[in-house]
């Protein structure tokens, strides 16, 4: 029978998993419409793309927030380990939001074409820049942390890796499916049409991706292969690589057939599929290969305090974005604005 200390790392670590899903979800369309800019140059269309995610992009960073809370307050042990090995990527992703978010406010202030040119190249950089530091980042955990004795023992650069670049770019490429697929969601006529031939490009792209990432994960410690090859382990993971190709397939033809939220819908499945294989693979490690959720939790008193505030912050949360997300439902247009 186990006791409080093993349960509460588990509902912990479910909350941390909640709240990372929910980012990558939400955020990932906005950083990914940002991504578009790159290739939609039409200005009434630049306006309209920015127009869908306004209202609620700042919005979609609080769970990016609470995931780093929880990490610090609950599992000191991660937080004090995971930082000094990704201050570098971690420092660029935050610097690349920040400067991300104020182009949200100035590229609207803009005088001259000259500065909406700037702001515009600010917008679509700092939400590339940022997106493939998550990929690096999260590629960099998954290889596996250096540690010795519980602190981390690497090199600033450890991260930096084959492994880790096709992890950033693959995140670039499925944040970018998410904003093409929001963008067939709520804008129309030729934009709407334009979003839909970036979908089907990069749902191809994106499944290339997974297929790469998840063939070469397995590899990289010896754990993770038998996780998904061993049996009977192998009876029970098996519907995820099924549901990813099934996922496509719905995907791709919704994308023909003139689906409109569907193929939204099915990204997010994708990512979802994404991270329970990722969780599949390392589990149950915090800090793979070596630190166990258990090796790195706070004291029971403090995960109990926690637990309390945090059973009335993610209800307060769900509700606000859930009625954000209401309020600014349906087609956007260029006669909507947002300021």
């Amino acid at each position: 029978m186990h006791d409080l200390s093993y349960w509460l790392p588990l509902v912990w670590a479910a909350i941390v998993v909640f709240a990372i899903s929910t980012y990558v979800v939400l955020d990932g369309f906005d950083l990914g419409v940002g991504m578009l800019f790159a290739i939609e140059k039409t200005p009434n269309h630049r306006n309209i793309m920015v127009n869908t995610i306004a209202p609620v992009w700042d919005g979609n960073e609080t769970w990016m927030v609470l995931g780093g809370a929880v990490l610090f307050g609950v599992f000191p042990g991660g937080y004090s380990t995971l930082l000094p090995a990704f201050y570098i990527p971690i420092t660029v992703m935050l610097l690349s939001l920040i400067f991300r978010g104020v182009s949200f406010e100035y590229r609207s202030l803009a005088h001259t074409d000259s500065q909406k040119k700037f702001w515009n190249s600010v917008f679509w950089i700092g939400s590339a820049i940022a997106t493939f530091c998550q990929g690096a980042i999260l590629g960099g955990y998954v290889q596996g942390i250096s540690v010795t004795n519980g602190v981390f023992s690497g090199h600033a650069l450890d991260w930096l890796s084959p492994f880790s670049i096709l992890c950033g770019l693959s995140v670039m490429c499925g944040y970018a499916l998410l904003g093409a697929t929001w963008l067939v969601w709520r804008t129309s006529d030729e934009l709407e049409e334009k979003s839909r031939n970036w979908a089907k490009l990069l749902s191809v792209a994106m499944f290339m991706c997974i297929v790469a990432v998840s063939a070469w994960t397995p590899f990289l410690q010896a754990p993770y292969l038998r996780r998904w090859i061993v049996w009977p382990n192998i009876i029970f993971v098996s519907p995820v690589p099924v549901l990813v190709l099934v996922t496509g397939i719905v995907m791709w033809r919704s994308l023909q057939k003139g689906g409109v939220k569907s193929p939204f819908f099915c990204a997010i499945i994708w990512f979802l599929l994404s991270l329970l294989g990722l969780a599949i693979t390392i589990w149950p490690y915090a800090v793979p290969p070596s630190l166990k959720i258990w090796d790195i939790a706070s004291p029971v008193s403090s995960q109990i305090f926690e637990l309390v505030g945090t059973a009335f912050l993610i209800p307060i949360t769900l509700a606000y974005t859930l009625y954000s997300y209401h309020i600014f439902r349906g087609k956007v247009t260029k006669s909507d604005g947002y300021h």
